[in-house]
């Protein structure tokens, strides 16, 4: 079995990483944009230039397992946006290519690999707050703009691979706050037993992906496998 964890170098990838790493039945490959120790594929998945480096890449191995960990929140003088007033077109659009763009260019590289007979788990790191459902308190625009096109994304891609094959999974998940880079700003407003470890938020999702099932297909999960609303 082999797992491909594409954005390795975030808190929560790494920590896939490193619990999978562990389990001597399954291969793991790590794609980042930042050279590391333990990087298989450095490569820029917001740049679809990569495409094809990419493919080249997936080609060589039967990828049985998908983590795509891309994604940013902030950056620098970049902060979720409380009002429209805030709204940066610079930012949004950085947002959109980080958020969703990735996952898309990583899905273009792996499509031409797949077929009737390919066996494949996706989950892409989405967000409760990208739910159109659950917005009860508005802000955050860019992050929740691009977490919604992200759900969209995941579901069409959805409806998609399961022409090419019955037994493609695809489904987007909520890890839950976890502590990392992403999250740091905003933590002194999460109560402690809400704010959970990267290690923790691995375990959970590797347990999502373990029992992924056809009612989870093309939809929006949390961390414990529930379907959200989108």
């Amino acid at each position: 079995m082999s797992i491909v964890i594409a954005g390795a170098s975030g808190g929560i990838g790494h920590a896939l990483f490193k619990q999978l790493i562990h389990q001597p039945t399954k291969q793991i490959y790590a794609i980042s944009r930042q050279k590391l120790r333990e990087c298989d594929l450095q490569a820029d998945l917001s740049d679809p230039n990569q495409i094809d480096h990419v493919r080249e890449f997936l080609d060589h191995i039967q990828v049985s397992e998908i983590y795509c960990c891309a994604g940013v929140l902030h950056e620098d003088i970049n902060m979720p946006e409380k009002m429209l007033s805030q709204i940066r077109d610079e930012w949004i659009y950085k947002s959109l290519s980080q958020n969703v763009m990735t996952h898309v260019h990583l899905a273009q590289a792996l499509a031409p690999i797949l077929n009737k007979n390919y066996d494949l788990k996706w989950l892409s790191l989405s967000a409760k707050v990208g739910s159109l459902e659950d917005n009860s308190l508005g802000g955050w625009y860019s992050y929740r703009m691009t977490k919604a096109a992200l759900n969209m994304f995941i579901k069409n891609l959805s409806i998609e691979w399961a022409r090419k094959s019955s037994n493609i999974l695809v489904a987007s998940i909520h890890p839950g706050t976890t502590d990392s880079e992403l999250s740091k700003p905003f933590q002194r407003n999460i109560s402690p037993e809400k704010l959970y470890s990267a290690e923790q938020t691995a375990d959970r999702l590797i347990a999502v992906m373990n029992n992924l099932s056809k009612h989870q297909h093309g939809k929006l999960l949390n961390w414990d496998g529930q379907l959200l609303p989108y």
